[in-house]
């Protein structure tokens, strides 16, 4: 098959966990960025920042926020989360991946 032909497209997967209360900012930020979509998703686990169980709404509770992107869209987001990053938990990280969107 012809790469006119192919349906997918090379993008970035950003992928972005953390405390709930960053959900608008973190929303706003991709927003800014003409973000196509996005998905957001209630997370439990343990990492530095201690055990994040989700047991109480709003409490102690963590959000995965997922987008696809352009290489250079992600390079701005990643960027910009650097604000947040020491003063809230996150983490935030990118994979290469083949698109249909």
């Amino acid at each position: 098959m012809s790469p006119e032909a192919t349906p997918v497209q090379s993008a970035v997967l950003v992928t972005i966990i953390g405390e709930t209360v960053l959900k608008d900012s973190i929303v706003q930020l991709l927003k800014s960025h003409n973000v196509s979509g996005y998905t957001i998703i209630q997370v439990q686990g343990e990492g530095g920042h201690g055990r994040r169980l989700g047991d109480m709404a709003g409490y102690n509770t963590n959000i995965e926020i997922k987008t696809i992107v352009s290489p250079e869209v992600s390079d701005t987001i990643l960027l910009a989360l650097k604000e947040h990053h020491g003063k809230h938990a996150l983490i935030a990280f990118r994979q290469k991946v083949e698109a249909l969107y």
